[in-house]
């Protein structure tokens, strides 16, 4: 493929429009990918009849969100969530109606929205980042410290499918994810934020003997199969989500590729 053809498949470049829900359908694993930035009115998550041929969204389905921006709420079939930055929510399969909503239009939140199929009905349950699992990996000298918060996990906060929570850099951190490994029993969507207007991340993807590259900016989401390598340096210390959905969600089943077999 060439860089333009990597960027539409994997790349999701529309999010977080003020005013909007943004929904990109990714037929592996039937993964929604998505964002809510809330202004001056609530924005309801509204299903596609076409697409998903259900009377509501989230009939067959569960969701993930996650807040990268203001302070705001979600509102599941009239009870209220609120999330500062970094907290997330995970809302059960059956919740008819679901809303966001920002505290301060100037200051909006920006919710990102991850969505599986559901095969079980489990409670709607707020997951923030104050509370949940925290796991210190890396190491300065390697320039890969980090701290991986994880939210929605089968040792936490329950789902039917999906894992989600995401992972700061520490100071003089900007590698992620390494060694670089594929889990092949569940697909992975990785969304960055906390960069600078003029900072990247090279998010490295393809099979080990055939790495690709692509270079994400702020708020972008890149779409990563379970085939695929997922590892990315950054141009600073940075921020992203990291969600998954497969056949399991033991967060430490992955199969490592040593960097000297990497082509």
């Amino acid at each position: 493929m060439t860089t333009a053809e990597l960027r539409a498949a994997f790349l999701v470049d529309t999010l977080f429009k003020p005013g909007t829900l943004d929904l990109t359908y990714w037929e592996v694993d039937r993964t929604i990918v998505g964002s809510a930035t809330p202004t001056d009115a609530p924005i309801p998550l509204l299903a596609d009849a076409k697409l998903l041929a259900a009377e509501f969204f989230l009939q067959r389905r569960e969701l993930g969100v996650l807040n990268v921006g203001g302070p705001g709420t979600v509102t599941a079939d009239g009870a209220t969530f609120r999330l500062e930055k970094t907290d997330a929510l995970y809302v059960g399969r059956g919740t008819r109606d679901v809303a966001f909503a920002s505290d301060d239009p100037a200051n909006p939140a920006r919710f990102f929205l991850i969505s599986y199929p559901a095969h079980a009905d489990i409670p709607t349950t707020p997951a923030p980042a104050t509370t949940a699992r925290q796991v210190q990996l890396g190491t300065v000298e390697k320039a890969n410290a980090r701290t991986i918060t994880q939210q929605i996990h089968e040792g936490g906060v329950r789902s039917s499918q999906l894992v989600m929570g995401h992972t700061t850099m520490g100071p003089g951190g900007v590698w992620n994810t390494f060694p670089p490994h594929t889990h092949l029993r569940r697909s992975e969507v990785y969304l960055y934020f906390d960069l600078g207007p003029d900072d990247a991340v090279m998010h490295f993807m393809g099979t080990g003997d055939e790495t690709r590259h692509l270079v994400v900016r702020a708020g972008q989401a890149v779409l990563s199969p379970a085939w695929s390598i997922h590892s990315g340096c950054g141009t600073c210390a940075y921020r992203f989500i990291w969600a998954m959905g497969g056949e399991n969600q033991r967060f430490d089943d992955m199969d490592a590729i040593p960097v000297r077999n990497l082509l």
